[in-house]
C-alpha cells in the first residue's frame, strides 16, 4: 500500500470537509482566539510540544475564556475555559457532548474498551457495574493498605539514607512513588500482590512505569498531524491506522496490554471461583465481579470489557497519583515553610492521637486538605478532555464575549461536530473563580473562603480536576484517600529539597501531566529530589 498516496488522499477529503462546515453551518470562526498558524498543523504544537498549560493560560489572558484556535486545514476548534459553559457541558448536557472518535481510540490503546472509552448507554452500563466499589465508604475502607504502603516506601528511602555519608540522599520520587502506588493498587483492587517496592523489575511494574510518557510524550510534527487527520476517519479505521502513525512508540503499550491481560484473565477467574464459592472479598475486582453477576445478561459486561475495567484502574489508580503526589513533592521543596507548616501540623496530631492515622484524622487537619486541594487545582494530572458537540447547541457563558465582528454575545451557539478542547488547567487558574492570585500555588486560598465562583463545574471542591458530571472520574474518592496516605507519612518523615535538575522541570504533556526535566533527550519521567529525615524523625 502507498501509504503517502493514502496520507494524501485522506488530507484531501479532511480539507473539503472543513470548508463545507466552516461555510455552510453554524460557524465559531468570529470567536476570539490566535492568529492562523501551520496550515497542515494549525496550533496544535502548543498542546502538543510545549509544556502543559502555558497555551491556555496565555490565550486566556489575551482572549478570554472561550478561545478559537485552528487544528489541521484551519479547522476551528474551541478552547473552553468558562465556568458556565463547563458547567453546561459536563453536567446540565449529559450525554450530548461524546468524547471524539479520535480522542478515545488514544484511551484505547491504554486501556482497552472500559469505561474511559464508553459512550451512551454503554457508559451508563459500565458506571453501574463500577459504582459499588468506589462509594465513599469503600474508598475509606482502604486507608489501611494505602497507609501501609506509603510506611513501607518510606522504609526504603531510610535505608538508602542509613547507607549514605552524609544522611541525605536524591530519590527520583515518580519512579519511587509509581511502584508503591502500584503495589497498593494491586492489594486494594484487586487483593493482588505486585511486589513493585520489593523488586523494581516485576514485568508489570516495568510495564506501567512511564507507559503515558513513551507513548503519547513529545510527539513529533508528524504524528500530530496523523492525530487529526483520526478525526475525519471512521472509529473503525482508528485502531488500525493507530499502529501505523509515525512518530507514535505504541510497543511499550502493546507489551503492557498484553502483560496487563494475563493478570486480569487470572484474576477475573479467581474472583469468580470464590464469589462461587461465597468467599468474595471486598477488593474493588471483587465487588466488581460480584456486581456483574448480579445484573442481567443483556446489562452483564463482558470478558473484555471487564479485563479492560481493570487496565484502566491500575493505570488511573497508580499512574495520575504518582504523579500528583511527585508535583505536590516538588512544590514543598521549592516552599520550605509550606512544607514545614504542614510537617508540624501532622506532628501535632500525632503527638494529639497517640497512635496511628486513621481516615477519619484527615479531616481534623485543615491546612492538609488546603494543600491536598491546592496541589489538585495547580497541577490537574489530566489537564484537558476533549468533547464534541452531539447536536447544534448554545454555550451559556459566565462572561459575554466579544466577536471578532464586534457583536457582543452572551451565550454561543455551535453547531453538531464541533470539537471541544475543555482546558481542565485553565479552569483551574480561572481568576474570577480562584481570585487574582491563581498563578500562585497558596494553600491559604483554601483557608478563607475560596473559591468565591458559585457555579458548580466539579465534584471536588469545584476543581475540574477529576472533572464533573455524568463523566466525573468514578474513582476520585478512592484517588483521595491515597494521595492523603502518602502525603501524611512522607511529608511527615523526611524533608524534601530542590536538585538542580528539579529546578528545570517540565509540565510534559502525554496524557497525562507528567514531570520531565528541561532539555534531557528521551522520555523519561523524572524529578530527582533531595531528602533527609526531618529532625523529629530523627530523634
Amino acid at each position: 500500500m502507498n501509504y503517502l498516496l493514502l496520507g494524501a488522499g485522506l488530507s484531501f477529503v479532511a480539507l473539503l470537509r472543513v470548508i463545507y462546515r466552516r461555510y455552510t453551518r453554524i460557524s465559531v470562526r468570529h470567536v476570539p482566539g490566535p492568529p492562523p498558524a501551520s496550515f497542515l498543523l494549525g496550533h496544535m504544537r502548543e498542546f502538543h510540544q510545549r509544556p502543559v498549560g502555558e497555551a491556555d493560560f496565555e490565550w486566556q489572558e489575551r482572549y478570554g475564556d472561550v478561545v478559537r484556535f485552528n487544528a489541521a486545514f484551519g479547522e476551528d476548534r474551541l478552547l473552553v475555559m468558562d465556568p458556565k459553559a463547563l458547567q453546561y457541558i459536563y453536567q446540565t448536557s449529559g450525554y450530548n457532548f461524546p468524547k471524539p472518535g479520535a480522542s478515545n481510540e488514544l484511551t484505547r490503546i491504554v486501556t482497552g474498551n472500559g469505561i474511559l472509552v464508553a459512550e451512551l448507554d454503554v457508559h451508563k452500563r459500565h458506571r453501574k457495574v463500577l459504582l459499588p466499589g468506589f462509594g465513599g465508604p469503600e474508598s475509606r475502607a482502604f486507608w489501611p493498605i494505602f497507609y501501609n504502603y506509603a510506611t513501607q516506601l518510606s522504609s526504603k528511602w531510610k535505608d538508602l539514607i542509613s547507607a549514605s555519608s552524609n544522611q541525605e540522599v536524591v530519590v527520583d520520587i515518580p519512579r519511587w512513588t509509581s511502584r508503591a502506588m502500584l503495589d497498593a493498587i494491586g492489594e486494594a483492587a484487586f487483593d493482588y500482590q505486585f511486589g513493585a517496592l520489593t523488586d523494581a523489575e516485576t514485568p508489570l511494574s516495568k510495564a506501567y512505569f512511564g507507559l503515558l510518557s513513551e507513548t503519547f510524550g513529545s510527539l513529533p510534527d508528524a504524528a500530530i498531524f496523523t492525530q487529526n487527520l483520526w478525526a475525519y476517519l471512521p472509529s473503525q479505521c482508528l485502531r488500525l491506522i493507530s499502529k501505523y502513525t509515525p512518530g507514535m512508540t505504541l510497543k511499550h503499550a502493546q507489551y503492557t496490554e498484553k502483560i496487563s491481560l494475563d493478570v486480569a484473565k487470572k484474576l477475573v477467574e479467581t474472583k469468580t471461583q470464590e464469589l462461587l464459592q461465597g468467599e468474595g472479598n471486598r477488593d474493588i475486582m471483587s465487588l466488581l465481579v460480584k456486581a456483574n453477576n448480579s445484573e442481567k445478561d443483556n446489562a452483564k459486561l463482558n470478558e473484555d470489557e471487564l479485563f479492560a475495567q481493570m487496565r484502566t484502574i491500575m493505570l488511573a489508580g497508580h499512574d495520575t497519583t504518582a504523579n500528583t503526589v511527585s508535583w505536590t513533592l516538588l512544590e514543598l521543596a521549592q516552599h520550605p515553610e509550606m512544607q514545614q507548616r504542614l510537617r508540624q501540623e501532622i506532628w501535632d496530631k500525632q503527638l494529639a492521637l497517640g497512635r496511628e492515622f486513621e481516615y477519619r484524622d484527615l479531616e481534623t487537619m485543615p491546612y492538609l486538605q488546603a494543600v491536598v486541594k491546592e496541589s489538585l487545582r495547580y497541577h490537574p494530572v489530566a489537564p484537558m478532555t476533549q468533547r464534541e458537540a452531539g447536536r447544534d447547541d448554545v454555550l451559556p457563558l459566565s462572561k459575554p464575549i466579544t466577536l471578532t465582528t464586534g457583536e457582543v454575545v452572551h451565550e454561543l451557539p455551535i453547531p453538531k461536530g464541533q470539537k471541544l478542547a475543555l482546558s481542565i488547567a485553565g479552569y483551574n487558574r480561572n481568576k474570577d473563580v480562584f481570585g487574582e492570585d491563581a498563578h500562585v500555588f497558596n494553600p491559604d486560598r483554601w483557608l478563607s473562603n475560596s473559591p468565591k465562583n458559585t457555579v458548580n463545574v466539579g465534584v471536588y471542591s469545584n476543581l475540574l480536576t477529576f472533572a464533573g458530571g455524568l463523566r466525573a472520574c468514578i474513582g476520585f474518592r478512592f484517588a483521595l484517600t491515597e494521595f492523603q496516605a502518602f502525603l501524611v507519612e512522607l511529608v511527615g518523615t523526611y524533608e524534601f529539597s530542590m536538585t538542580k535538575e528539579a529546578r528545570s522541570v517540565r509540565r510534559e504533556p502525554c496524557g497525562v501531566m507528567a514531570p520531565f526535566i528541561e532539555g534531557q533527550s528521551g522520555k523519561e519521567v523524572h524529578l530527582p529530589l533531595r531528602i533527609r529525615l526531618a529532625p523529629k524523625g530523627a530523634e
